[in-house]
């Protein structure tokens, strides 16, 4: 047998929501009414981190299973074990449940993620679970959803590639919370929660490069705070593999190209790499490349154990 594509997973992933009360409220409000829910927003908006927290308020089991093309209906309905239909025949006892008959007979939270990569067929499974609570099985019959059953969606409506079109059947069926980017101080402290970082000024200034990126007029597609995120540990091993200060700055580029360079989409008219773009912007936020005197001033730093600074020298503030 295929392995399933989800499992339950124990809500409340320890990260935490930042900046999310307006969302989190509408969303404990929709799902109490009953209401199945389309979370819709760029990546790393914090969509599941969200759900997971209210299912851990709920005490709700949370199953979660990836939208691709590979996820047809028996994927996610489950099927009667071959090995024992030879033996039993189609035995109820011998049907293996799919995550949504997992989430259905706990009264847990179905969610889906990337709901418009989702083949259309899969799509239609669930039409009437959404509407009706129930799900009628070949050879098994009518499942009915325990109270507390909701389908659960998330779907990043800026990317075209690979996905299809949702039908306005789903949408009938959905409540939709819009996610959008949180304040750069909420980037902040979710960054310096989740990473390693040197400093509160480093942290502010990662998180303006990264919101720069979605403006930026070379790029199509800009980075979420995960890009900071990664920044910061790649930028951490980094340094303490070179033997530099926490905040060296051609580290810290290096970190950047590294970190950002492949979460960023240059747009296809421009002649720029998404490494030149990547260090435009690290630039920008960091300042420009140290010159020679800026080197002699570090050397010369008492803090440092060199010699102090003369009176009217290059060291001299």
């Amino acid at each position: 047998m295929n392995p399933s594509p989800a499992a339950a997973v124990p809500a409340g992933g320890g990260e935490g929501v930042v900046d999310r009360g307006l969302e989190t409220e509408l969303l404990e409000a929709a799902l109490a009414s009953g209401a199945n829910v389309v979370l819709e927003g760029p990546p790393g908006t914090g969509k599941s981190t969200l759900l997971r927290e209210v299912a851990q308020h709920r005490s709700t089991t949370f199953v979660l299973v990836e939208g691709n093309a590979e996820l047809t209906p028996a994927r996610i309905v489950g099927q009667f074990d071959p090995a024992q239909v030879l033996t039993v025949g189609y035995d109820p006892e011998v049907f293996v449940d799919g995550p949504l008959l997992t989430a259905m007979r706990e009264g847990g939270l179905f969610y889906v993620e990337e709901l418009n990569r989702v083949p259309e067929e899969t799509l239609n499974t669930l039409l009437a679970v959404m509407s009706e609570r129930e799900i009628r099985v070949p050879r098994l019959g009518v499942v009915s959803a325990a109270p507390g059953f909701s389908v659960v969606a998330a779907m990043n409506p800026y990317d075209a590639v690979g996905t299809a079109r949702v039908s306005g059947a789903i949408y009938d069926r959905t409540c939709r919370i819009v996610m959008g980017y949180q304040t750069a101080e909420a980037e902040e402290a979710i960054t310096a929660s989740r990473a390693p970082v040197p400093s509160p000024d480093w942290t502010r200034r990662a998180v303006s490069m990264i919101r720069a990126s979605r403006d930026h007029p070379d790029l199509r597609v800009g980075a979420s705070v995960r890009g900071a995120i990664d920044l910061a540990g790649i930028l951490h091993q980094l340094t303490a593999r070179r033997g530099v200060k926490a905040e060296d700055w051609y580290a810290g580029r290096d970190a950047a190209r590294v970190a950002l360079s492949g979460r960023v989409r240059v747009e296809e008219s421009s002649p720029r790499t998404a490494e030149e773009v990547v260090e435009e912007l690290y630039v920008t936020a960091f300042g420009p490349e140290p010159s020679d005197d800026d080197a002699d001033r570090d050397e010369q730093d008492p803090s440092d154990g060199g010699a102090p600074p003369q009176p009217g020298g290059p060291g001299e503030a």
